[in-house]
């Protein structure tokens, strides 16, 4: 199988060799720190993916969604973001954790399920993730209908998959976001496979094509150059903040390896595809580009592998670290109040795990 071309309306700004192009409408002018800054996430940002895809298959995660082969999408599109912006993330979104400052360890914790996700949406304008396919959509419109009418300059951005766009949570989004020309930037990872199925059974056109139909544009972008992420998301949050209403991203990349660690993907695609869009990859291109253009030396890389790999080990050694939770502790942060019902079944529970501690 050869691997897909671009069609010619994909916003490309760095071909797969590391080749610098120009686009009419989206262009970015970085420095060479920049430039060496985004390589150093997408590094850092893959070996806390591979980390975690190791410790689960050692009985240490619960489960794992890796972002493998997507790290330019959600590097690029979080780089994009400010300070005042709000993100709605799926489960994967492990790249965007990082650019808003959140510990990988949290992330962790989670899929080791010894916390609910650990980390303060508001102190990093990150939101919990969502399990529930699409529902973060109708969040993330909410709560841009909220910075409108505060009169904030701020926008929010949500990301879900090719899959997510025949449920109908993201329509309502959309529909919703429209109509009230919400100050959202939808961000679709098109990563080709929805679990076992394939965009053609998602849609008989375009992804990105949808938006016409609900009065927004939108755009498809190269989602494994970071450089053409970072300028269409970027563009598309200042639109957002300027009172244009929404746009919709589709970031066609392709997922490099399961849908989650439960999944066998040898089941429903051939290696040949593979193959093809490892040809792609989000880092080798940035790699290709600094060389290329003298930007970085031996060294640089090899510390940034250095720094990746001790990444690795203390995310490790602090995830084998991370205490269990007392059972009883998941009634707690369930309401902000007491509740009745919620302290009768708590008594119930507790009362069942002491008659174990009787047995023995």
């Amino acid at each position: 199988m050869t691997a897909p071309t671009a069609p010619p309306e994909l916003v490309q700004l760095l071909t797969p060799e590391g080749e610098r192009v120009e686009h009419p409408d989206y262009d970015i002018d970085l420095t060479a720190e920049e430039v060496r800054s985004l390589y150093r996430d997408l590094v850092l940002v893959r070996r806390v993916d591979l980390e975690a895809v190791a410790l689960q298959r050692q009985g240490e995660l619960g489960l794992w969604a890796s972002l493998l082969g997507q790290e330019a999408a959600q590097v690029g599109s979080g780089r994009a973001l400010t300070d005042a912006d709000m993100a709605f993330p799926t489960y994967r979104e492990h790249g965007v954790a990082w650019c808003r400052g959140v510990d990988p360890l949290h992330l962790l914790g989670l899929f080791r399920g010894v916390n609910h996700g650990g980390w303060d949406p508001i102190e990093h304008n990150f939101h919990l993730y969502t399990i529930v396919i699409g529902s973060q959509t109708l969040h993330s419109v909410g709560y841009a209908m909220g910075i409108q009418r505060d009169g904030a300059e701020a926008a929010t951005i949500v990301y879900f998959g090719d899959g997510a766009t025949s449920q109908g949570d993201v329509n309502e989004a959309f529909i919703w976001a429209s109509v009230f020309n919400a100050p959202v930037v939808f961000f679709c990872q098109n990563n080709q496979w929805a679990i076992s199925e394939p965009l053609e059974k998602q849609s008989k056109i375009p992804l990105y094509k949808r938006a016409s139909g609900f009065g927004f544009p939108g755009i498809r972008v190269d989602g494994n150059d970071v450089f053409a992420c970072l300028a269409v998301t970027r563009a598309a949050l200042r639109n957002a903040r300027e009172g244009n209403g929404p746009t919709l991203v589709e970031a066609f990349t392709y997922r490099m390896g399961a849908h989650t660690t439960s999944d066998d993907p040898t089941r429903y695609r051939v290696a040949d595809e593979l193959e093809a869009w490892k040809l792609k990859d989000p880092i080798e291109r940035v790699k290709a580009y600094l060389f290329r253009n003298q930007l970085a030396d031996q060294e640089f890389f090899d510390k940034v592998e250095a720094e990746a790999d001790q990444l690795g080990k203390d995310l490790r050694a602090r995830c084998l670290a991370l205490p269990d939770p007392e059972p009883a502790a998941l009634f707690e942060h369930v309401y902000a109040e007491p509740h009745a019902l919620l302290a009768e079944e708590r008594e119930q529970f507790t009362t069942y795990l002491a008659g174990f501690e009787g047995a023995q």
